[in-house]
């Protein structure tokens, strides 16, 4: 245990709604934060992104979007390689994804909205990712032809590794 100097009288402590969501609207965001996780059912994988809003309005303010990567049920897997190839194109990185360092200090266009869930109250969601003018060279980009497995390249290089594994 460690004494305090100075007490603190924390009836006087000013409250603070930090924790209240971003008005829904497009913000300039930078991608400091991207980790790949698994599901809580164990069955697949996401990436978990944090995005510091820069800019005038809500800069410093920070929110979290996940994209399923690895899902057993192909929806959903289509899904977020629409999303990845959103963010992707918006923040200029083209060619294969390798590593999640890639999206590290990426900026570009989110669009929030706020959900009201019952439960938990009201937070943010992140609908999209689009280019700023930064970047937005990258929006009238040629589209590369989309492989059959539409899911990026690093996760079906994984998938072939255990291909090997399969005995014959």
């Amino acid at each position: 245990m460690t004494q305090l100097l100075n007490p603190i009288n924390v009836d006087a402590l000013p409250e603070s709604d930090d924790y209240a969501p971003v008005p829904a609207g497009k913000y300039p965001a930078m991608i400091t934060e991207v980790e790949l996780k698994d599901t809580k059912a164990g069955t697949g994988q996401y990436l978990k992104l944090r995005l510091d809003i820069i800019g005038a309005e809500q800069s410093g303010r920070v929110v979290f979007t996940n994209i399923n990567i690895r899902n057993p049920n192909p929806k959903a897997e289509e899904i977020a390689a629409q999303q990845l190839g959103q963010l992707c194109k918006a923040i200029g990185v083209t060619g294969q994804l390798t590593d999640t360092e890639q999206l590290i200090n990426g900026i570009c266009q989110i669009k929030i909205t706020v959900k009201d869930d019952p439960q938990y109250g009201p937070s943010n969601e992140v609908k999209g990712f689009y280019p700023t003018s930064t970047t937005g060279s990258q929006a009238s980009a040629p589209k590369q032809a989309a492989a059959v497995d539409n899911r990026p390249a690093f996760l079906r290089a994984k998938d072939e590794q255990h291909q090997d594994d399969i005995p014959f």
